[in-house]
């Protein structure tokens, strides 16, 4: 359960692919006069040097965020994530990624918070450190699953939940519908985003019947795979499940996959795809 290090995975395809679609997100909320709650309930350590040994052992990050850095074609819905790694690296040469924590900061107004939950204790002391000294942020040992409900509804009435687990054990698929249907429960009107990786089609279509059986509306599927679908040698691709979308992400959303799976693909393998999988 613990032994998960994004660090070996930071600025990969999925991660591209996530934070883009959080960043968006984001921005939404902040379009609204009204503060805002960001949670994270699985928040990792939120700055990664890109040059460090678990980094460079399978260089991940090469097919995903280094694909995009260098373009000159980009377009405008993706400008804010590139702004947002690009403040990591303000001598313009691509070293350090920003995780969820750092995407979601950056677009918080002065009356925003951000809570951020990390199981693992080196981790979470990291990740305590980096926010040590701004009042917006919280930081808690503790199972995403659990700040689900210990910190939702919120006072504030709005908030973007991102639930980011690694799919490290057993049976997570079911967690993750189960605990997006409590947390909905609880708090029905939050944009919740819901990430998982792509896996065998019997697996998938297990999962998208749970969900659907929440008996949640307005739920939109987003999903990216850069490999064919018999492809098993490592992750082949992923999704996120948007709950409540903001006005204006699908078409937002539809741009960013249109113009990201080609730059991502290996050889043209994989597709993108955005649909509804509950309607409201």
């Amino acid at each position: 359960m613990l032994a998960y290090r994004h660090q070996f995975h930071a600025g990969n395809f999925a991660d591209v692919f996530k934070h883009a679609l959080l960043a968006q997100l984001a921005l939404a909320l902040a379009k609204k006069d009204k503060p805002f709650l960001c949670l994270d309930t699985h928040a990792g350590i939120a700055h990664y040097d890109l040059m460090h040994e678990w980094a460079q052992k399978n260089a991940e990050y090469k097919d995903g965020i280094d694909r995009v850095w260098g373009r000159d074609d980009a377009p405008p819905v993706l400008a804010p994530y590139l702004d947002a790694v690009r403040a990591e690296n303000p001598d313009g040469k691509l070293r350090y990624y920003p995780g969820s924590p750092r995407i979601m900061r950056r677009f918080m107004r002065a009356r925003d918070r951000l809570v951020l939950s990390e199981l693992n204790k080196k981790d979470c002391a990291s990740l305590a450190t980096l926010f040590a000294r701004d009042r917006q942020v919280s930081v808690h040992l503790m199972d995403g699953y659990h700040a689900l409900k210990a910190f939702l509804p919120p006072p504030e009435r709005r908030a973007l939940v991102f639930v980011d687990s690694s799919f490290d054990r057993a049976q997570e698929f079911r967690r993750l519908a189960q605990g997006g249907a409590e947390a909905h429960r609880k708090f029905s009107t939050g944009v919740y985003a819901l990430w998982y990786p792509l896996m065998e089609p019997t697996v998938m279509q297990a999962f998208e019947r749970r969900v659907a059986a929440t008996g949640i509306r307005k739920i939109l599927q987003l999903e990216i795979s850069v490999h064919p679908k018999e492809w098993r040698l490592n992750l082949r691709g992923c999704g996120l499940l948007v709950v409540n979308p903001p006005f204006g992400f699908e078409a937002a959303a539809r741009a960013l996959l249109t113009w990201l799976w080609p730059v991502l693909s290996r050889q043209g393998g994989g597709e993108q795809r955005v649909r509804w999988l509950a309607a409201e």
